[in-house]
């Protein structure tokens, strides 16, 4: 339906849960979410579902490099709003490196129930998660989001 939808309790939980501050994380959490509709719009999401009907043992990596793209696309929108707009203020980058970190499914399955299954990721590792959204954040370039090749899918 062309709509992004956003539970806002996720935000109370970011700072109560989680422990991350500031105001940026809600701002980088809304692009995420964006940039799923961007995957929508460019047909990646529909690529991405054929692909995981068909090949249900790479099912869970295809989500991981869905929502790192989702990141990266979260960084793009960080860059070019700073670019334009000029309006980031000093450490709001760290606050979304901060909230990537605190939402890696490593460190959530780590807390949750003491170890870590790789298999059964969605949204990548903390450290995946900080990469792609600097990476889109540092280089400005939508062409440097491939985040399935360099997850060899």
């Amino acid at each position: 339906d062309n709509k992004v939808y956003i539970d806002l309790s996720f935000f109370q939980e970011l700072h109560q849960r989680f422990h991350v501050a500031g105001d940026f994380p809600m701002a980088y959490v809304i692009a995420h979410e964006v940039g799923h509709h961007v995957q929508y719009l460019l047909g990646t999401s529909d690529k991405v579902s054929q692909l995981q009907q068909r090949d249900q043992q790479n099912a869970n990596k295809l989500s991981v490099a869905l929502e790192l793209q989702a990141d990266f696309y979260a960084g793009l929108w960080a860059h070019y709003d700073e670019k334009l707009n000029h309006v980031l203020d000093p450490g709001d980058i760290e606050e979304a490196l901060n909230a990537a970190n605190a939402i890696g499914d490593d460190r959530l399955q780590k807390e949750s129930q003491g170890y870590v299954v790789p298999d059964a990721f969605t949204h990548g590792t903390s450290k995946q998660r900080m990469y792609w959204f600097k990476k889109g954040f540092d280089s400005g370039d939508i062409n440097q989001g491939d985040t399935f090749s360099a997850l060899n899918l």
